[in-house]
């Protein structure tokens, strides 16, 4: 039987991890006409939740990501604090881009024999009548609420089925980070031979490029702090640059000789930037799904014009790029990682563990038995 309320954590305004309430007395989510209502089992921690939270997206924010700032928020006074898409974005909302559970009741017009079926939730919400990579409208945790929650409402669409020995843990791991790897990849057209330089190696997206481009076929270039390298290689990289060294875009000329860099994906911006782009052969691609450095980065247009680059940022992934994943996981070619597991009521330790980037591969939130498998 589905309760009148649930437990949830609800974002109560832009700010500090103090705007994290868990409540136990939040109404159950009715499904819409075309959507369902899941049970959510568990659901991954992301960047977008705390660029959210904290007003990070703000245009007049020009830092990175820091743990400092991942815990109290930018200043109240920046004016465009809902900008960059979040126009939608009102409080109290409940974050959380990654869930994944099972159905448990169908809104008017959507599949009553879905119900009982395990889900990965792919959160771009989109309008298909528009321009491809301009479809996405909302975004699950942001624009309407996500997986924080013990339920979540979501058009059919966005339910997909997978039928896999993974634990719920595993599964929303897969939506967001997982998902806008997948995404860089298939833009980049990333293939078996390609040289592949992956940013920021150890995080979710990160590593996630460093299994993805293995399954291509690729050679991985991983960069990532120095006391993750052999965690790093585990996961398929073939040559490892410890971040912050001097002389990146020597170092990689080093490692690549004369042939240079087919694709850079990048998770990181700031300084490194002009030295990935520095680092790309003729007719080289480059994808950022991310800006945790910095936002602001100082380019040679030169690279670009003189060996036609090509250049996508990577914010609302295609349908595919989740049907993708969720077919890797069937075949059994993929394994998403992950690093630690927390309690709902624990939200906010959760994303102060994300803060740290101590970790590789994927924090989850445990909402009801992420252990579980959804075989």
């Amino acid at each position: 039987m589905i309760p009148q309320h649930m437990r949830a954590v609800q974002l109560t305004g832009h700010g500090g991890l103090d705007k994290l309430s868990y409540r136990t007395d939040v109404p159950v989510p009715q499904p819409q006409p075309g959507e369902v209502l899941i049970a959510v089992r568990a659901c991954g921690v992301n960047n977008t939740d705390i660029n959210t939270r904290t007003g990070w997206y703000a245009p007049s924010v020009t830092t990175g990501i820091t743990e400092e700032l991942a815990t109290r928020g930018v200043a109240e006074d920046h004016a465009d604090l809902g900008s960059w898409d979040r126009k939608g974005l009102g409080f109290p909302r409940i974050q959380g881009a990654a869930p994944a559970g099972i159905i448990v009741a169908a809104g008017a017009g959507a599949d009553t024999q879905r119900i009982g079926t395990a889900v990965v939730v792919d959160p771009v919400v989109r309008d298909m009548s528009l321009t491809r990579w301009a479809r996405g409208v909302q975004y699950v945790g942001s624009e309407r609420d996500g997986g924080y929650a013990q339920y979540v409402a979501v058009p059919e669409a966005n339910a997909l089925p997978v039928r896999s020995n993974l634990t719920f843990a595993e599964l929303a791991a897969l939506p967001c980070a997982y998902q806008t790897a997948e995404e860089m990849q298939l833009r980049t057209r990333v293939g078996k031979g390609d040289i592949v330089v992956v940013t920021g190696a150890s995080g979710g997206v990160g590593s996630a490029n460093v299994q993805l481009a293995k399954l291509r076929g690729a050679l991985v270039v991983a960069i990532a702090s120095q006391d993750k390298e052999a965690r790093v290689r585990e996961l398929g990289a073939d040559l490892f640059i410890a971040r912050g060294s001097p002389d990146l875009s020597g170092q990689l000329g080093a490692l690549v000789s004369e042939r240079g860099v087919n694709v850079v994906l990048d998770v990181a911006g700031g300084d490194d930037v002009l030295h990935l782009w520095r680092s790309l052969s003729r007719a080289g691609r480059f994808a950022t799904g991310g800006a945790i450095a910095g936002p602001m980065a100082l380019v040679d247009m030169r690279d670009l014009i003189y060996k036609d680059l090509e250049m996508y940022g990577i914010a609302n992934p295609e349908p595919e790029a989740m049907r993708n994943l969720v077919r890797y996981v069937e075949a059994g070619s993929l394994r998403p990682i992950v690093s630690q597991v927390f309690e709902l009521s624990d939200l906010a330790s959760a994303q102060a563990a994300f803060a740290k980037k101590g970790h590789v591969g994927k924090i989850v939130v445990d909402i009801d038995n992420a252990a579980g498998s959804a075989a």
